[in-house]
């Protein structure tokens, strides 16, 4: 982003922090987490460690008079959430779930188009997020110590897309294959909503999927194409008309849609995106504790 310096990369070592900032261009560079959040000249940090240690370091930066922007998922569980946000809140600092899909100008369009009833009431959201990934048991997919398995890893995204639609689930079913490692290696949920919606939602380490999404509604349909989690296409379908497909291409990773939501929002002396609310990112912890629950999953701490 051109109105934002990188001021400072902190990592759990001196070299692996200095070898990421002389890769990217960090002015300076921290052997501890610790020393990045007591940087004066830091305004704004984005935590991008492993699971596990992202409600430990959105406390320890936010506690450090720093506004965060944590990567997804927001915490373990809904109870870390639940201690970052409040955290925030009482420091009156931003804090912002990094869910990067929600930022894409094909989302930004998906939901003026639902708001405006392109399609009618919403009666089914269907999202799949698997790919094949190499296993190591060690490994920060496989490892529950790491917050490992499907669920955290790549089923957030479904669960925060059905969430911006169709909100919190009145009732979940779900079942996992659970591996070797003690983690969910593939997970398929089904989620009810008090209007009578549903959802169908996969994700999984072990195959790989073709990463649509679809909204089915009682005027039409709307298919978010591969890969919907970053978005570049989608097609409008209405019962009685023609189809509609909206191109949307970006330059870089996509990443930047969220940086500038993040940035706006620090500039508007705002405590939380309305993209994202922090309310709705509690709310998606406590559904994948819930989904999580019957399969006896449990992380760190616990």
């Amino acid at each position: 982003m051109p109105e934002a310096r990188f001021v400072a990369a902190g990592s759990r070592s001196q070299a692996a922090a200095e070898s990421f900032g002389a890769r990217w261009g960090a002015a300076r560079c921290h052997g501890s987490y610790a020393a990045l959040a007591a940087d004066r000249e830091v305004e704004a940090v984005y935590v991008a460690v492993p699971h596990p240690f992202h409600a430990e370091n959105s406390l320890l930066c936010l506690e450090a008079g720093k506004a965060v922007l944590c990567e997804k998922p927001f915490a373990l569980n809904a109870a870390q959430a639940a201690e970052v946000i409040g955290c925030a809140r009482r420091r009156r600092l931003l804090v912002m779930e990094g869910m990067w899909t929600r930022a894409f100008p094909v989302m930004v369009r998906l939901r003026q188009l639902l708001a405006e009833g392109a399609v009618g009431r919403v009666r089914l959201v269907r999202a799949d997020f698997s790919f094949r990934a190499k296993f190591s048991a060690e490994g920060r997919l496989f490892n529950r110590q790491l917050g490992g398995g499907a669920l955290l890893d790549v089923g957030v995204y479904p669960v925060s897309l059905a969430s911006m639609i169709l909100g919190p689930p009145a009732r979940i079913c779900s079942g996992a294959e659970m591996g070797a490692t003690g983690v969910d290696y593939q997970a398929a949920m089904i989620f009810h909503y008090q209007n009578g919606a549903a959802a169908a939602l996969f994700a999984g380490l072990r195959a790989d999927s073709i990463s649509e999404a679809e909204i089915i509604g009682e005027s039409g349909a709307i298919t978010i194409h591969s890969v919907w989690w970053k978005p570049s296409r989608m097609t409008v379908r209405r019962t009685r008309g023609e189809s509609e497909t909206f191109d949307m291409p970006y330059a870089g990773n996509g990443f930047q849609f969220e940086a500038a939501e993040f940035m706006n929002c620090l500039r508007q002396g705002r405590m939380e995106s309305a993209m994202m609310p922090l309310e709705e990112t509690l709310s998606i912890m406590k559904t994948l504790d819930a989904a999580r629950a019957p399969w006896g999953l449990r992380y760190p701490g616990e």
